[in-house]
């Protein structure tokens, strides 16, 4: 049985995000992940999930501007210091809700000349990030975006993340594969989770077009769950979709529970 949970920064965005806590249980969700969860403390969150029990999987390191069309943070050479904050921050949390992951989203280049310089601070923060959470207990995970709705991402396909991993070679490394980001770059996720499950550290999903809920665009869920329950993956697969009208009217997939 695949073990699913909600994304409670796209899902269950009728209430605020303390409320969507209680959401996810009367939905059926046992877990939970959290884009940013820094609007609450850690100690409220953790409160929350013990009210409702529940388990946070997955949280993202502070992305600085990324949501608002910016370049993030993860890979900007003049924002180190930056960044070594917003990691810090993140283990204050991850002490608390102890999550079996933390996410770091590359960010964006707008500056082509500079990409190398980028993609070396990338990869350079990881290993710092790497070194504030393996002791902790806490895998890193990195995550590709496409580029058509996210132009100028630095990491956005598969083959990346893969050569990035290999470069690095940390045991505590892994990717977070988005099954809606690599659909919308042309990639073939049945094909590729069965092959390298243990290179993955959490997925998501979301329909695709559109990035809505599971049978509103061309994917057919019922074999790609099927695909993910009968590979070596045994992490969590995370809802990370827009509904289309309400969320609780979105989640007949989880009900079918393919």
């Amino acid at each position: 049985m695949l073990r699913f949970t909600a994304n409670l920064s796209l899902l269950f965005t009728e209430v605020p995000l303390i409320d969507r806590f209680a959401a996810a249980k009367a939905n059926g969700f046992n877990a939970v992940e959290i884009q940013f969860p820094y609007e609450l403390s850690a100690q409220t969150i953790r409160s929350e999930l013990g009210a409702q029990q529940l388990q946070l999987v997955l949280f993202n390191v502070a992305a600085d501007d990324l949501l608002q069309g910016g370049e993030g943070l993860a890979a900007v050479p003049e924002k180190k210091a930056q960044f070594k904050v917003a990691v810090g921050q993140a283990a204050e949390y991850a002490k608390i809700l102890k999550p079996e992951a933390i996410n770091i989203l590359p960010g964006r280049c707008f500056d082509n000349d500079r990409l190398e310089i980028y993609q070396a601070t990338f990869k350079d923060n990881l290993r710092y990030a790497l070194n504030a959470f393996s002791p902790l207990g806490i895998k890193t995970v990195f995550e590709a975006i496409n580029t058509l709705d996210m132009p100028n991402f630095i990491v956005h396909s598969s083959t990346q993340m893969l050569d990035i991993m290999a470069e690095i070679n940390h045991p505590d490394l892994m990717m977070q594969y988005d099954i809606y980001h690599m659909l919308m770059m042309q990639e073939d996720p049945a094909h590729f989770i069965p092959q390298y499950s243990d290179k993955i550290g959490h997925i998501q999903f979301a329909d695709c077009p559109g990035r809505h809920q599971p049978g509103t665009g061309n994917t057919d869920f019922k074999q790609l769950f099927s695909i993910i329950k009968s590979s070596n993956y045994t992490g969590w697969v995370g809802a990370e979709y827009k509904p289309l009208n309400s969320s609780t009217n979105s989640l007949s997939w989880l009900k079918n529970s393919y």
